[in-house]
């Protein structure tokens, strides 16, 4: 597998791609008047407390207020560190109206609700992951060598007895630590150390709502979190940007310096690769398959579904054959759109029934495996009953939909548009109102032109016998820029 990450930087906004092989495979956009704010720390207030669903409000300074599970509060001992066993699961026995708390946001404001937070804190290096409030030593479950588990463990235990702080909190080795020298890590640790005590410092001073600690902005974080063994390079279009990668690189990530390379061709790095079609046929509802079958993805605030159909698709063989190749096709094609969009929650997947059970149970173990690679964590369960596959991913940001798309004024979000047949019958009724209501001798019906082609050719027999029961003359006029759905009557 050979990996490179596209990085567009312009001063509204920077794009990341992660290229597979030629094949775009995650999209990450950050907008400087809307940046995430994952990870972020803030000093915050309590708000509100809503016991029915053991949960709180908590205002952090943003435009609306957070959300907070009492799962997501961590029980503290004296010395600050997080109990094992906690002595109640009661939201007001941890938080109260007015109470500061010191909270970190696991995921972003979504649609319209505000930011998800927790009081369990943690900050991220390279290869670390430090949380202050536990004495926990993990290793990423991605490093399946037991050897060098092991060994990556001996030299933070190492590490930590060096510099002597044992109460220095807990640590997870993150994935990007496998293979790395015993002088990284400890200079990882090093550097969590001093950045802890700054936010700590913070914290203890702040007076009302602040934000402690800021994750760093997209381009930093590519080269801190997603520069994994794999990719071999990281193209920069804009030379501040590039400069600003070099400078983390050297002093961070020295070992990602040497895949780092600044693009200066003519044309536009996304469309040298193919990513800007790739976002396009992203925001589309239908992904054509090679095959000349198709999927249909709908988001929706409950769920995401998946249809897959054969379309033109024959085959060559008998009909199993070719909707388990359908299937299987659709298993690479929806797996890929899941990352590029950046879908979660719960997804359903409506694949082309199958009655051999060994093919249904070929298609379930190869999405199982496809989804492997995908960085978020993601749960799938078997075939059910109907024929459909569920399956959950964890989403911590807005899709890709939400960022760059946002609802249609003409249908409300409904995704359809009333048929101008429709619409006349609605102005007919609409026309009778304001009959008996006033008293004029002539309405004139302003709407868009294909409902006043209407009126006026298949309608026109309704339309005399209308004007005859309520004995006043009606006009029309079409207005360019008036949707389907919009009309208005206007009494003469």
């Amino acid at each position: 597998m050979s990996e490179e990450i596209l990085v567009n930087i312009t001063p509204m906004e920077t794009r990341v791609a992660v290229v597979d092989n030629g094949a775009t495979q995650d999209i990450h956009i950050e907008r400087k008047i809307n940046r995430g704010i994952v990870g972020n720390i803030y000093a915050g207030k309590v708000v509100r407390v809503l016991p029915g669903m053991q949960a709180a409000f908590v205002d952090i300074g943003a435009e609306r207020t957070s959300f907070i599970h009492v799962s997501d509060i961590a029980a503290l001992d004296a010395n600050g560190k997080e109990l094992r066993e906690r002595s109640s699961e009661n939201i007001t026995d941890f938080l109260y109206e007015g109470k500061k708390v010191v909270v970190q946001v696991t995921k972003d404001p979504l649609g319209t609700k505000g930011a998800r937070l927790t009081t369990q804190l943690s900050v991220s290096s390279r290869y670390l992951v430090l949380m202050p409030q536990t004495d926990h030593i993990g290793v990423s479950q991605l490093i399946e060598d037991a050897g060098e588990r092991e060994r990556l463990q001996q030299i933070l235990a190492e590490g930590l007895a060096a510099e002597d702080t044992p109460d220095a909190g807990g640590f997870i080795l993150r994935t990007a630590a496998e293979g790395v020298g015993r002088e990284e890590i400890i200079a990882d640790l090093r550097f969590l150390k001093r950045l802890w005590a700054a936010v700590s410092r913070r914290a203890s001073n702040a007076t009302g709502t602040e934000l402690l600690y800021e994750d760093l902005p997209l381009h930093l974080r590519t080269v801190r979190d997603l520069a994994r063994a794999s990719v071999t390079r990281i193209y920069v279009d804009s030379t501040e940007g590039y400069a600003a990668m070099a400078g983390f690189c050297r002093e961070y990530v020295p070992e990602v310096e040497g895949i780092l390379e600044a693009y200066r061709g003519e044309r536009p790095l996304f469309d040298l690769h193919g990513v800007e079609e790739e976002i396009q046929r992203a925001l589309q509802r239908k992904v054509e398959l090679k095959s000349g079958g198709y999927l249909i993805i709908d988001q929706t605030e409950a769920m995401t579904t998946i249809d897959v159909n054969t379309g033109s698709f024959v085959g060559r063989r008998n009909q199993a054959e070719t909707i388990l190749k359908t299937n299987l096709e659709a298993v690479s094609a929806l797996a890929r759109q899941l990352r590029m969009r950046n879908l979660g929650g719960i997804i359903i997947i409506d694949f082309i029934d199958m009655a051999d059970a060994e093919h249904r149970r070929q298609v379930h173990r190869t999405l199982e495996k496809t989804m492997q690679r995908d960085p978020a964590r993601n749960q799938i369960t078997s075939v059910s009953e109907l024929g459909l596959v569920e399956m959950t991913r964890k989403r911590t940001r807005e899709s890709l939909e939400r960022i760059l798309c946002e609802e249609c004024p003409a249908c409300d979000g409904r995704g359809v548009l009333k048929t101008a047949e429709t619409v006349c019958y609605e102005i007919f009724r609409e026309i009778m109102r304001d009959a008996r209501a006033y008293e004029n001798d002539t309405l004139m019906v302003l709407a868009a032109q294909p409902v006043v082609d209407r009126l006026l050719d298949e309608e026109s027999s309704n339309l005399a016998d209308l004007e005859e029961f309520i004995g006043k003359t009606i006009s029309f006029r079409a207005e360019p820029s008036y949707s389907q759905e919009h009309f208005d009557i206007i009494l003469l």
